[in-house]
């Protein structure tokens, strides 16, 4: 056989994306467009164009993503199912402009599971709860894969769908409130840290299941419950649970698609840095461990304290947040010293180096693709909103600081071989760099982009 023949009997086997799919397939694809259309007729008069033509290309989209990962099928339709139910509950009862959003305190279904904040509340509680069962499996004794990491994955899935229920339904509450209030749940902090916490835990059940080992999720969930612990605290702090009317900057839908993509690659920047930490439990030494682990949470907790006490005349609120951040601080301390001293447990049934080093390098090239994508995305946004691309705030300065971390990692990779611990430190350090670029500076920092300030 000459090399033409070879070639064409190739591209002829080649399936196409409509070939061999199955009934389930096919009904999964008529019931999102049964859904989208739904959507058109019952909401499209309080769309805009840009809106139509958004919801448009989702539904396609979410059929190539139910088909190429066949779980997705099963969560959107159960997500889409409990949203219906729950407006369904909500429409029950009306009030001078929509449904009586005063529902969710009296309709059993809608105070205990479905409404936003319920449904948002069951979603920390999961996570909770699988990142114990994930811990749990490091110390059980039966084959690769636990009882208890089984659990967890599944307690995941619920977490996951529980977070989404709550999302779709908090854009609908929106929309009860009063006229020009309804605005997709991704405007501000409480918000965007529910839209991390789901999308990290979904990328981790892929990559789960892709690679077949269930050993990160421990690892990776802490990150995720570090984010539901902070979500629980500006609830309560800062009653962020509450629905509030958009700033004029954010009346844009440019920030329909930006903040989504953004935070793909923020969730993928967290995954593959807590990779990073179990590559480095595995095979750093006990020296560079504790250099590198418990010497920076020291450090920080030093420098806090020598300023706390060390400045005479604070502030009463200064103090109170120096007060916070050490505890945070000496928290992650205790925490990699017992990770440290743990290191054996924590690292017999994680899987081969060459699988870490794999999923670390795919998880910072997706997010780098999607926070690329994101920051041009902002650019548009900017100059729609205050008439220059880019102006040098704080926000955008260390978006640029984040992207440049990930280009030089990714440079090193493909260009000079980047492997190993060296790899595995810089993604970890990428993880702080990035944490700040996304909280620290709506902490510190005041700037164009300070819309959910602490």
């Amino acid at each position: 056989m000459n090399s033409s023949t070879s070639t064409a009997s190739i591209t002829l086997g080649r399936r196409g994306p409509l070939q061999g799919r199955d009934a389930i397939d096919w009904l999964f694809a008529a019931l999102v467009v049964a859904g989208g259309l739904y959507a058109f007729s019952r909401y499209g008069a309080s769309m805009d164009g840009y809106e139509k033509g958004i919801l448009a290309c989702a539904m396609p989209a979410l059929i190539a993503l139910g088909w190429f990962w066949r779980p997705l099928r099963l969560l959107s339709v159960a997500v889409g199912a409990a949203s219906l139910l729950a407006i369904s509950l909500y429409s029950r009862q009306t009030d001078g402009f929509g449904a009586d959003l005063a529902a969710a305190d009296k309709v059993f279904f809608l105070k205990y599971m479905l409404s936003s904040q319920s449904a948002i509340l069951w979603m920390c509680v999961l996570f909770y709860m699988s990142t114990l069962f994930y811990w749990g499996g490091f110390f059980a004794k039966q084959g690769q894969s636990s009882a208890a990491e089984a659990i967890a994955s599944k307690l995941v899935w619920g977490a996951v769908f529980m977070a989404l229920t709550g999302t779709m339904v908090r854009w609908f509450e929106s929309h009860q409130i009063g006229p020009d209030i309804g605005h997709i749940p991704v405007s501000n902090l409480y918000e965007v840290f529910v839209l991390f916490s789901w999308l990290t835990a979904l990328m981790y059940l892929y990559y789960e299941a892709r690679f077949k080992t269930r050993a990160l999720g421990a690892y990776v969930l802490l990150v995720i419950s570090a984010a539901v612990s902070f979500l629980l605290w500006y609830t309560v702090a800062r009653e962020a649970h509450e629905i509030q009317p958009l700033v004029p900057a954010l009346q844009s839908w440019w920030m329909k698609i930006h903040v989504p993509a953004n935070f793909v690659g923020y969730g993928t920047f967290a995954l593959s840095a807590m990779v990073a930490m179990a590559y480095l439990l595995k095979t750093a030494s006990q020296r560079a461990l504790i250099i590198g682990l418990v010497g920076m949470p020291a450090a920080l907790v030093a420098a806090i304290l020598a300023t706390r006490f060390g400045v005479a005349d604070l502030p009463a609120e200064t103090l109170a947040g120096l007060d916070g951040w050490a505890r945070k601080m000496a928290g992650l301390l205790v925490f990699f010293v017992i990770a440290v001293a743990l290191r054996k447990p924590l690292t017999a049934r994680l899987p081969r180096l060459e699988l870490l080093d794999d999923l670390m390098y795919k998880a910072i090239a997706l997010g780098f693709a999607f926070f690329t994508i994101a920051t041009i995305l902002g650019a548009f946004w900017a100059a729609e909103a205050w008439g220059g691309y880019w102006s040098w705030d704080p926000k955008e300065t260390w978006a640029l600081i984040v992207w440049l971390n990930y280009a030089a990692w990714l440079h090193m990779r493909l260009m000079k071989g980047l492997r190993g611990a060296v790899a595995a430190w810089w993604a970890l350090g990428g993880l702080v760099v990035t944490t700040f670029a996304f909280l620290g500076v709506n902490m510190f920092l005041s700037g164009l982009h300070s819309y959910g300030t602490l």
